[in-house]
């Protein structure tokens, strides 16, 4: 049973340190927390459909199964800001951090995705994105 107790405490807090990959899982509360910094851009990495059901509050919606997410990333994102991912369990962020991170940002992902955060209680924004004039995501370069 010590084994077993070891085992998972090993992967358990390997998803809230740094991958290998050069990126950190962070869990819902260090998400929100990380967020609330001016020098974070939130990124919705779901498709267009799933971020208008429901996102978190000021982030962008880049659909990385998309072929062109990498081109459209890197043209719209600033790299001296940090790059917080997030989808809808985790699985998609992992990959777009990937990507991200071979590019030269700074990523952190939400290691549980959407519906953690969810789960959670945290805040959601519902509806379309660009509704009249008023848009969150104007100055992402900066």
């Amino acid at each position: 049973m010590g084994i077993l107790t070891m085992l998972t405490s090993l992967f358990c807090c390997k998803a809230q340190t740094s991958d290998s990959e050069g990126f950190v899982s962070l869990s819902v509360e260090e998400f929100a927390k990380t967020i609330n910094n001016s020098n974070v851009i939130v990124l919705d990495v779901r498709t267009p459909n799933e971020y208008h059901d429901s996102r978190i509050a000021k982030s962008v919606n880049i659909d990385v199964m998309d072929e062109s997410f990498e081109q459209a990333a890197t043209s719209s994102l600033s790299k001296q800001k940090t790059i917080a991912i997030y989808c809808r369990s985790g699985v998609r962020s992992k990959r777009a951090a990937q990507i991200l991170v071979k590019k030269g940002y700074k990523v952190v992902e939400l290691n549980p995705g959407i519906l953690g955060w969810k789960a959670a209680d945290k805040p959601l924004v519902k509806g379309k994105h660009h509704s009249g004039n008023s848009c969150d995501c104007k100055d992402l370069k900066r």
